[in-house]
């Protein structure tokens, strides 16, 4: 098994030319040169950094793509959107050069036409000066997406066009968002990740490490997504180790089935079951008492909370509330606290609820009254003293005195002076509305928005076509989003072609650095880097006068000046130093003093932040806006619980639908409907559907199984058909499938965060049409020359 185990990687004060294992970047074998890289997206995982080798011949092509082993965590395993990663660079309908359109003939697929560069940047430049000198730059919006470049690319907004309005398009941002902002606002520090030794130099034999007893997944399955960094598969190598498992989540999954506690609740209940654990871990006694009184801000005032007839939340209370049996809940939350240590990874689930601020506010006072913050096995905390990814880059250069001017900021200044953007739902308003003034010019970074990210995609197709005068993207392959409303279409380099870095967890908790530099090139294909340079030198000029080349920018952007790109990307992967109990050491403060950087300088059980907002400060649960016990009137009419958006292993969110490989895995569509309610309902396994609630309706194929329970479904989400017609009002079959119609906007928490994705109510029939994939069809359209 030696020659299985990864070699520790290089830290950033020690450079070298190559690792343990001696191979350097880049070397030559069997002909054929072999570059090793560390990719996040297009295609990627998000964002682990896949240790890839690709080897490309004498031309430059890339022939073959192999993990690489020497990547500490991943260790040579690869996920499917990897291996496929030739199918994506050469696949035929990929974009390689930049086109152009008339503004009139958007929707028509068949009016793009081939242009150069120049001619791009200069249809961008004549619309970006007159539209900005009439409505100011304000009026401009930089639609941004999940991001390829070690989080979203702020400096489109920001340095390029000088914009207050980067926006994530999800109602309530619902995704990572609400986490953040819970832990930035409770402990000080950005989201806190589960200790799986990722920065380690022997990994789970470092004599600094220690495995955890027990590890809670709540509301994620990181063996398909590897989500925010968490490489999923590290997961079962602890459980290998001897780390029990409990799952939350309501369907059954291939963790949960080997979990030694599954909490099947009903989707949107989370914070009534963390209340309820609280109860148990406070009223037995079971929480660590000197790092509550050393370490812990308003302990009392939480114990009293969750005593509280009215608001509080006993074990009873919760099972009756969430689905799950009261000796469940109480057995899992002993598990948990008399572990020693015990992490808990939340994911997505929590943030995809109006309450997910207040869930994600328990799971932190779980983990703080437990004493498994910032301890080896624990959940590990980002040092304030060494970020390097920097957060609001450009922004006091390009915005200035225009941030003022954000969307959403006057009505939910906790969302936008935390994450510096526009508020999504209050952008819609905006370009439905024209107020508080005019939205006219617009570009995608990474946001297929119309068939991912946004709750009522056609009404934010409509206010968008209704009120952009012009908008560009930069992507890889035309999306329903772009052929609908782009008039500038520029292409974007695949992640084999990229000079860029991957920060684990966005750079803000302990983990790896990855580094790539581009094995080949295709077309005229730019990063998101170079197109920001390029497009910004030519909008602003004034403010990159700091910049000579692209790596000068990418120094200061992913590396605040520290070290050289070029020098550190020789490594491929950096492992993060790793210290423990940082609030012991003041490497939590800036101003380097003991404790956590929050205004009582210790973590904010009754949070004094929430206070300020106007927000209760303590933990409260709330029913779901739309549920069985919220609105019992609606049972007749749609008598299931709706959940969305689980990560299928095939694709990540809309990407990948042209790669056949992938199709072949997951065709079509797919909504989860359990045998009973599908005999109830005359569904047979594999029939075609319709889904509605009173906001929408969508189709999907029935896959009768029985994980989940007879009270919910579950359908998948950002399905478009790139095989079918691209023009309107088709888009590729865009609003046939797509979920995210029966999904509301504005129906986000008391802060602006959160949204009902996972937690509303439908109808489910079966109908006659067959829309089954035609394989032959995605074959012939999307296979490689050479297949």
């Amino acid at each position: 098994m030696d020659e299985m185990k990864a070699a520790p990687a290089v830290k950033l004060d020690t450079l070298s030319d190559v690792n343990d294992l001696g191979k350097p970047w880049r070397y030559e074998e069997d002909g054929l040169t072999v570059t090793r890289l560390s990719p996040w997206s297009a295609p990627g995982c998000h964002p682990t950094g896949c240790g890839l080798k690709v080897y490309t011949d004498e031309n430059q092509k890339v022939v073959r793509v192999e993990g690489d082993e020497n990547h500490p965590v991943t260790q040579g395993r690869l996920c499917v959107r990897c291996i496929t990663l030739m199918d994506y660079l050469y696949n035929p309908s990929r974009i390689i050069h930049p086109m152009k359109r008339d503004p009139k003939d958007r929707g028509n697929a068949e009016k793009w036409e081939r242009c150069t560069w120049e001619e791009a940047l200069d249809i961008i430049q004549e619309n970006y000066d007159r539209i900005t000198k009439e409505f100011g730059r304000e009026s401009c919006v930089c639609f941004t997406g999940t991001g390829r470049e070690g989080g979203t690319f702020n400096p489109y907004g920001s340095v390029m066009l000088g914009t207050p309005n980067y926006c994530y398009t999800q109602s309530g941002y619902a995704c990572y968002i609400p986490r953040l902002a819970a832990s930035s606002y409770i402990i000080g520090a950005a989201y806190p990740e589960i200790d799986y030794a990722c920065a380690l130099p022997e990994r789970f034999d470092d004599p600094a490490y220690e495995l955890p007893e027990c590890l809670i997944m709540w509301g994620k399955m990181p063996l398909s997504s590897n989500g925010d960094g968490l490489f999923g598969h590290a997961v079962v190598d602890m459980m290998r180790r001897g780390t029990r498992l409990i799952m939350v989540d309501p369907r059954m999954n291939w963790l949960a089935s080997r979990a030694d506690i599954h909490l099947r609740l009903r989707a949107g209940t989370d914070a009534a079951l963390a209340m309820a654990m609280l109860n148990v871990i406070i009223n037995e006694g079971l929480y660590d008492q000197q790092y509550v009184d050393c370490w812990c801000y308003g302990f009392d005032e939480l114990k009293a909370r969750v005593n509280d007839p009215e608001k509080g939340m006993t074990p009873a209370k919760a099972a009756e509330v969430c689905g799950i049996p009261e000796e469940k809940i109480v057995a899992a939350a002993r598990m948990y606290a008399q572990a020693k240590p015990a992490s808990i990874s939340w994911g997505l689930a929590i943030d995809q609820k109006a309450n997910g601020m207040q869930a994600g506010q328990c799971i932190l006072d779980l983990m703080a009254i437990t004493g498994n913050i910032d301890v080896p096995g624990g959940n590990l905390l980002g040092d304030a003293t060494t970020g390097l990814n920097e957060v609001g880059f450009g922004f006091e250069k390009g915005v200035g005195d225009l941030a003022s001017k954000m969307v959403g900021l006057t009505e939910y200044p906790a969302y936008c002076n935390l994450i510096m953007n526009a508020h999504a739902d209050m952008m819609l308003k905006a370009m439905e509305t024209g107020e508080p003034y005019p939205i006219k010019f617009g570009m995608y970074c990474g946001n297929n928005l119309m068939s991912c990210t946004s709750a009522e995609p056609k009404r934010w197709h409509d206010a968008i076509l209704k009120s952009l005068e012009f908008c560009f993207t930069i992507d890889t392959f035309m999306t329903p989003s772009a052929q609908a409303s782009c008039d500038v279409f520029l292409p974007l380099a695949a992640s084999a072609e990229r000079d860029g870095t991957t920060f684990t967890h966005y750079g803000a908790s302990m983990g790896i650095k990855g580094f790539s530099q581009a094995a080949t090139r295709t077309g005229e294909a730019l990063t998101d880097a170079e197109a920001c340079f390029k497009i910004g030198k030519r909008l602003n000029p004034h403010w990159w006068e700091d910049y000579e080349t692209v790596d000068d920018f990418i120094n200061h952007l992913r590396l605040s000046k520290k070290f050289d790109f070029r020098d550190v990307a020789k490594n491929v992967y950096v492992q993060d130093e790793v210290l423990y109990r940082k609030n012991e050491c003041g490497r939590l403060r800036g101003d380097g003093k003991v404790g956590f950087n929050t205004p009582t300088g210790r973590i904010e059980l009754y949070s004094t932040i929430f206070q300020q907002f106007d927000d209760d400060p303590l933990p409260y649960y709330e029913e779901p806006q739309y549920s069985p016990a919220a609105t019992p009137e609606l049972l007749d009419e749609y008598p299931f619980v709706l959940t969305t958006g689980a990560r299928p292993y095939a694709f990540f969110h809309s990407e990948n639908r042209q790669i056949p490989f992938c199709r072949e895995l997951n065709p079509d569509p797919i909504v989860e409907i359990n045998p009973k309610t599908a005999k109830k309902l005359g569904i047979a396994n594999g029939q075609w559907v319709e889904l509605w609630n009173q906001f929408g309706s969508c189709k999907q194929k029935a896959k009768v199984t029985e994980t989940v329970d007879e009270q919910t479904i579950h359908a998948q989400h950002a399905w478009w058909f790139p095989e079918e017609e691209g023009s309107e009002p088709n888009l590729c079959g865009n609003f046939r499938s797509n979920v995210n119609n029966l999904v509301p906007n504005f129906h986000f928490g008391k802060l602006g965060f959160g949204a009902p994705f996972k937690c509303l109510l439908c109808n489910v029939k079966p109908i006659d049409e067959c829309l089954d994939t035609d394989m032959d069809l995605v074959w012939n359209k999307f296979k490689r020359e050479d297949q």
